[in-house]
């Protein structure tokens, strides 16, 4: 029976040890969360200004945007921008962006991918662990997944203006990131959205929708309507990228602190269960050592 309790004994310190684990990593989570949680709360309010701005301008133009970063093409060639975390133990955050990513690309680009047509940018090493394996088929592109070392916009804007340049230059003809939109700690959601071509970035159409009804603004331009498009749209892009990855960047947090609070709390729940099978243990041990004492008391007394 020692061997027994050896092993739980064992198992105790382990499952202790463990928990002291992920007690500090729920804390240092809690901590860059706030950070994080911190930089989205005060770039939302001048990327959705941006946006409104955008609409304001387009409801006064006729014939659509005359900019490369809006040309309607036939999908053929299509780029998917997968921004995941690059470190694990966040629970299904990670996986949540890349089956958003996924279904995008089994629903919109199959064929496309079919062709041979398809490339993924990976920005996290999560991502492009996952689509170098499985999906070996498509271009992947792995020269941003060490982005979250380094969150400066200059740093950022980098990527976006590459996206830009590939959608302009037509190497692309569509363009979509799959990211995770932070609300809290607990809720993250993952979605996949279109970047490129610019007349559907998000939050113009659902922002139409919200209020029922389309506000054609009376302005004046100086300069001139076309030429402030040319200047706002690339800068429009560049703070909805920097949002996709802030939004990321804090949801990671916040579902790595949500998964380590829980993995603290089940090995608090384990702890009571092996302390449980410890004493059951340690009872049986002590009640044969009687048995054997009186037994041998007794035959010394025979």
């Amino acid at each position: 029976m020692s061997g027994a309790l050896k092993i739980v004994r064992e198992r105790i310190v382990s499952v202790k040890s463990t928990q002291q684990i992920t007690k500090a990593m729920k804390m240092v989570s809690a901590a860059k969360l706030k950070r994080a949680q911190d930089a989205i709360t005060q770039m939302r309010p001048y990327a959705d200004r941006l946006n409104k701005m955008l609409v304001n301008i387009l409801s006064n133009l006729e014939g659509g945007i005359n900019s490369p970063l809006a040309a309607e093409r036939d999908i053929q060639k299509v780029a998917i921008t997968v921004v995941t975390s690059s470190k694990g133990l966040a629970g299904a955050f990670n996986t949540n962006i890349i089956k958003a990513a996924v279904a995008k690309i089994n629903t919109d680009y199959a064929e496309v991918r079919a062709n041979g047509n398809l490339t993924i940018i990976c920005v996290g090493k999560k991502s492009y662990d996952y689509f170098r394996k499985e999906y070996s088929d498509c271009n992947i592109i792995d020269d941003y997944v060490d982005l979250f070392s380094n969150l400066d916009y200059k740093n950022l804007a980098k990527v976006s203006q590459m996206l830009m340049d590939e959608f302009a230059s037509g190497n692309y003809d569509r363009i979509d990131v799959s990211y995770s939109k932070f609300k809290n700690a607990a809720l993250q959601f993952a979605q996949c959205v279109q970047y490129l071509p610019v007349e559907n970035m998000e939050g113009t159409k659902e922002e139409d929708e919200a209020k029922g009804k389309n506000f054609k603004a009376d302005y004046i331009f100086e300069p001139g309507k076309e030429e402030l498009l040319n200047h706002l749209i690339p800068s429009i892009l560049q703070t909805t990228f920097q949002k996709y990855v802030y939004d990321t960047h804090a949801s990671e947090h916040g579902a790595r602190m949500t998964a380590m609070d829980n993995a603290t709390e089940n090995a608090e729940e384990l702890m009571k269960e092996l302390k449980i099978s410890y004493n059951k243990a340690r009872q049986e041990a002590i009640t044969k050592e009687l048995a054997e004492i009186v037994g041998g008391a007794a035959a010394l007394g025979g």
